[in-house]
């Protein structure tokens, strides 16, 4: 039976895309219809992580202002957040009769034990009680109900200083205001809301909040990734980070866990040829010719991630235009026989560019051994596109990358193509390799206990090349 084209199938299309691990409900009946199954939805054994920001800074830098705004703009978005104050530790009666000595800016007087717990709940898409601390009896005597959302807000003095914290955020900020406006923030704020006197509030600034400030909450600024002058003041700053935010919930969940795996936005163009090139009854021509289109696309979005530097042209009118220069020292290098098929689109892309060859036998899912290797002599000066259709164990890609950087090429300067990725060969690409990029158009469901890629397109070589069974 021969295949429709692209064009018919976007015409039929119908409802919502949800590409990767979701499915739409037509999907998902037909495939529980053809195996028997009951109606079910296929998301419901989809675990989704949440997107969880970390917003650190001294006290009365305006963290809180920050925060706000942020909730305030993503009002379409289910938003909670978290107080490290939350986790302050109980007094003892001891700690009671001395508790203007006791420095509740030094990181031992949070209960961390107890944020990392709420946080891996709130992850796993569970509800949580986080304790209410209160600074009249120094106890966490009541606690409220908190439930899994979209976004989780992490906001305390030393957020960051934990490195298990830390690590659980997908966004690190850091609000830097100056130490007068914060100590005069700070004098307004303790003898109008907490009624102390001038002189203790000055007292504990400088016994306890001035030093801990210098000596354990800036040092936290260098893991930020956005520095934030100015606060709530800032409006530019917040406006671009909600942007931000709003562009990595679009994304697929791998994303937001891998700042270095990038999926190309999904069309019903590229959701038609997709399916065509995964029906086991598309003819050879038509799979060949819908793959190439989708290697071409993969290509082109993989070249965008290379450096460039600015040029200005005179154009036919005789004006000035102001554009970009094309890095020039790169190479492709294909993991033979399925890397062959991505050749043509990059020789289409880059003229005249060199390719290398790796060929990485397989045995096993655990038995690759490098039997060929045919790389340019000076790799390790280029930029290398790493080209193989398919990730999924991810064992044949650590194989090739390790060569590539026994080469001596640097890891923050190879980008691996493919088309389709599953989870599991990621998460091995992407903690091995963090500085390395991964470019692919769609995220798989899994694999099979045979380390098939699901649903995937069956093997690439065979089809794309014509040495099927067929």
């Amino acid at each position: 039976m021969g295949s429709k084209p692209v064009e018919y199938l976007i015409e039929a299309s119908s409802g919502a895309h949800f590409s990767g691990f979701h499915m739409n409900g037509m999907q998902a009946r037909n495939s529980q219809l053809q195996e028997g199954q009951a109606t079910t939805s296929v998301t419901e054994n989809v675990h989704k992580q949440p997107f969880i920001i970390g917003v650190a800074g001294g006290a009365a830098s305006g963290k809180t202002t920050v925060c706000d705004m942020i909730i305030e703009q993503l009002h379409d978005q289910r938003v909670v957040l978290v107080n490290q104050d939350s986790f302050y530790h109980n007094l003892t009666p001891e700690e009671l009769t001395r508790v203007h000595e006791y420095n509740f800016d030094h990181p031992d007087a949070f209960d961390n034990e107890k944020l990392l717990s709420v946080v891996e709940m709130l992850k796993q898409w569970k509800a949580v009680d986080i304790p209410k601390y209160d600074f009249r009896s120094y106890k966490n005597n009541i606690s409220r109900r908190v439930n899994p959302s979209d976004v989780i807000i992490l906001e305390g003095i030393l957020i960051f200083h934990d490195p298990r914290v830390r690590d659980l955020m997908n966004m690190k900020i850091f609000v830097d205001t100056d130490a007068d406006v914060r100590l005069a923030r700070r004098i307004r704020r303790d003898t109008g809301e907490k009624g102390r006197d001038i002189g203790m509030v000055l007292d504990q600034y400088s016994k306890f909040v001035k030093p801990a400030f210098d000596d354990f909450i800036l040092p936290t600024k260098k893991y930020a990734d956005i520095i934030i002058p100015r606060g709530g003041d800032n409006h530019v700053a917040i406006d671009l980070i909600v942007q931000h935010i709003r562009t990595k919930l679009g994304q697929h969940d791998l994303c937001k866990i891998y700042p270095n795996l990038y999926v190309i936005h999904s069309t019903f163009q590229i959701r038609g040829m997709h399916t065509l090139i995964r029906d086991a009854q598309t003819t050879k021509h038509d799979f060949v010719f819908y793959a190439d289109r989708l290697i071409r696309l993969v290509v082109e979005h993989g070249l965008g991630h290379l450096p460039f530097t600015e040029k200005q042209v005179i154009t036919p009118t005789g004006s000035v235009y102001t554009g970009v220069d094309f890095c020039k020292r790169l190479c492709g290098v294909s993991v033979i026989r399925s890397g062959e098929s991505m050749e043509n689109a990059l020789r289409a892309c880059c003229k005249g560019i060199k390719i290398g060859k790796i060929l990485i036998h397989r045995e096993g899912d655990n038995g690759q051994q490098l039997i060929y290797e045919k790389l340019p002599q000076d790799i390790s000066d280029r930029h290398v596109l790493l080209l193989d259709p398919i990730l999924g164990t991810g064992n044949s890609a650590v194989q090739a990358i390790s060569l590539l950087l026994k080469k001596g090429v640097p890891e923050a300067n190879i980008i691996f193509l493919n088309l389709i990725s599953a989870p599991q060969g990621v998460h091995v690409v992407c903690k091995q390799f963090p500085r390395i990029k991964i470019v692919t158009s769609e995220i798989e469901t899994g694999l099979n206990d045979e380390f098939r890629v699901l649903p995937g397109m069956g093997e690439f070589g065979d089809r794309y090349f014509g040495t099927d069974d067929e």
